[in-house]
């Protein structure tokens, strides 16, 4: 049995101080990291593949159909 890793997924609905780096309204994918989070930072993707760090209170969680994950991993 495979087990299936599930990818987060998170909207940015605030850009103020980086306005060159996020979008409002883009989808990011998220790289888990807990030390980060502990310290209210969250660790996402950006359209070069690079991670970044940016406060957590920038974005919401989202959950995306399966077939929109897969879209995004393929770059569809």
């Amino acid at each position: 049995m495979t087990n299936k890793k599930t990818s987060q997924f998170v909207v940015c609905i605030n850009n103020d101080g980086y306005l060159s780096s996020l979008e409002r309204r883009k989808i990011y994918k998220v790289l888990p990291d807990p030390e980060a989070n502990n310290q209210q930072m969250i660790r996402i993707f950006d359209d070069s593949g690079d991670d970044y760090l940016f406060p957590i209170s920038y974005f919401l969680s989202i959950t995306l159909p399966q077939n929109i994950v897969d879209a995004l991993a393929l770059g569809i």
